[in-house]
């Protein structure tokens, strides 16, 4: 079915997802629904279209409406704060919730996030499938930021506006422009597939579930939760933790991200975030490397991506994250194209990812772990 973020297909998705968990034996299953972007273009293409007067405008003005949407632009990339989209169309969106209670006395709570809408395709992404990361990426332990064009536009704006007025409107000007186009571009593009990106996650999180409803684990609660919109800003993980995440105990929490697992080798990331990077703690990807080591797995690699998964906001709203992914040669295989289909699913790739986040979770209750959200 087709999963576009806050659509109809992304509520039957929802709706698949909430009977296929019930049919478990799942006793406590719900749906979360709230308002959120169908894509992230629109408000991506307004920041662009304020650079790109600010770049013609120049002077003090010009270097003003540059700083504030560029400051503006990281804020909504991120998620930290997402103002602008209150003045635009939204859709409702969909995020399922299970609980898995503990064997014995709860003492602690393990959260499993895998979204399950895909995104948009566009001419962005398929200038990024032609050269996705490869040997660079590899030296560097990561992808580039998927939006290096923008901030260096803004950046040359903020300084060229003052500076060489004349310069940026000519480099600056057409550069964020540009943007602006690939934008309107990817918003009357069509849905992906979305087999890789995130089918692989949510099927993770539902054999994790199937397991650990026949066989709960011993004082750790599993909540397992498949948000919505995580493709037009990881809306529906920021739905889930306004309404239940900060119930949650710091100390003895972990959320635990699948994201993307089809695509070659397990990897765990160490930082993401297109413009402002946000690290993980070490003792939380320790937990990985532990939980590899359970199921006889090599401990996974750390990577870096320039853009952005749902756990990174559990971090920044203090509780203890990782994120689990998959790459092949430096990069995401068939990366938000019409090719990401199951047939082209590494599948060896999806089951090592399970066997990792299995472990991690069986280590993570074993040692009975008191967690500092800082790490």
């Amino acid at each position: 079915m087709e999963r576009g973020s806050a659509t109809p297909g992304e509520r039957a998705s929802a709706e698949w997802l909430a009977r296929r968990l019930s049919g478990m034996g799942v006793a406590d299953v719900r749906l979360l629904t709230f308002r959120y972007s169908r894509h992230f273009a629109a408000t991506h293409a307004t920041h662009h279209l304020a650079g790109t007067l600010a770049a013609i405008a120049g002077g003090p003005a010009g270097a003003a409406l540059s700083a504030a949407a560029a400051a503006s632009y990281e804020l909504d990339f991120s998620g930290r704060r997402q103002w602008l989209r209150a003045f635009l169309p939204v859709g409702e969106g969909a995020t399922v919730v299970a609980r898995v209670p503990a064997a014995g006395e709860r003492k602690r709570t393990l959260v499993l996030v895998a979204h399950h809408d895909a995104a948009h395709t566009g001419l962005i992404f398929r200038r990024l499938a032609v050269a996705p990361g490869g040997a660079a990426a590899e030296r560097r332990g990561g992808v580039r930021s998927f939006a290096l064009a923008t901030t260096a536009g803004l950046a040359l704006t903020g300084l060229g506006a003052l500076l060489a007025p004349r310069l940026t409107r000519l480099v600056a000007a057409p550069l964020l422009a540009a943007q602006a186009a690939l934008m309107v571009d990817l918003a009357r593009s069509a849905v992906v597939p979305g087999a890789s990106d995130n089918a692989t996650g949510v099927a993770a999180v539902l054999a994790l579930v199937d397991a650990y409803a026949r066989r709960p684990l011993e004082g750790t609660e599993v909540v397992a939760v498949l948000p919505g919109c995580e493709e037009s800003g990881m809306g529906g993980m920021a739905a889930w933790l306004r309404h239940d995440g900060a119930r949650l105990d710091p100390d003895s929490t972990l959320v635990l991200g699948l994201d993307t697992l089809g695509a070659g080798e397990p990897r765990v990331l160490a930082a993401e975030g297109p413009v402002r990077t946000e690290a993980y703690a070490a003792s939380h990807l320790a937990l990985v490397d532990r939980g590899a080591e359970l199921t006889g797995l090599d401990p996974p690699r750390r990577w870096r991506i320039g853009g952005w998964t749902d756990p990174v906001l559990a971090r920044q709203a203090g509780l203890p994250a990782v994120s689990i992914v998959s790459t092949r040669d430096g990069g995401f295989t068939n990366y938000h194209l019409p090719t990401d289909t199951s047939d082209r699913v590494d599948w060896q790739s999806v089951e090592e990812c399970v066997r990792l986040a299995d472990g991690t979770a069986h280590h993570f209750g074993r040692a009975g772990l008191r967690l500092s959200p800082s790490g």
